[in-house]
């Protein structure tokens, strides 16, 4: 690796992570409770599962992009967004953060791989780079997550004294 894209590498991370100028995920679905993961917000189409399910299924998405020789793409929106009327328990909510959470790390270690070239074009894409996914999914994670995090203030589900 080339010890001039080891600050580039750091800033990926960042924004993989949700750092720096955005919320981090973990901070926006920390002790949501679980009597509202299956709550519609008002003029939403959408729960927080839903939306938590979104970024979840969309980054796996990218991980396999990534990393699949075979690759084949989702159908949006059918395998990005879970049915509109489908619930979860909330096994499966700790089962969809977990496994965002697991994916993302997944994305971490192979940003922090030293033997990866981050901007090597990935066989099969029109010259797509590990740089350029990651970059894509840590804008679509930081968008969400701001969405679920305002989607908290409006239905009234923030611990008492967060943000103050």
């Amino acid at each position: 690796m080339d010890p001039v894209d080891q600050p580039y590498r750091e800033q990926l991370i960042r924004l993989l992570e949700g750092v720096g100028a955005h919320m981090p995920f973990e901070e926006a679905v920390a002790d949501f409770p679980m009597d509202a993961i299956n709550a519609f917000p008002p003029n939403m189409h959408y729960t927080p599962w839903h939306l938590v399910e979104h970024v979840r299924l969309t980054q796996r998405d990218m991980l396999e992009y990534v990393t699949v020789t075979d690759y084949s793409p989702g159908i949006w929106p059918v395998d990005f967004w879970p049915e509109r009327e489908a619930t979860a328990s909330p096994e499966q909510w700790d089962a969809s953060v977990a496994g965002f959470l697991g994916d993302r790390s997944e994305l971490r270690a192979m940003v922090e791989d030293r033997e990866r070239d981050i901007l090597a074009p990935i066989p099969r894409t029109p010259g797509h780079t590990l740089a350029r996914g990651v970059r894509i999914i840590g804008d679509h994670n930081a968008y969400h997550t701001g969405e679920f995090a305002i989607l908290r203030q409006v239905m009234g589900t923030w611990p008492a004294g967060h943000g103050e």
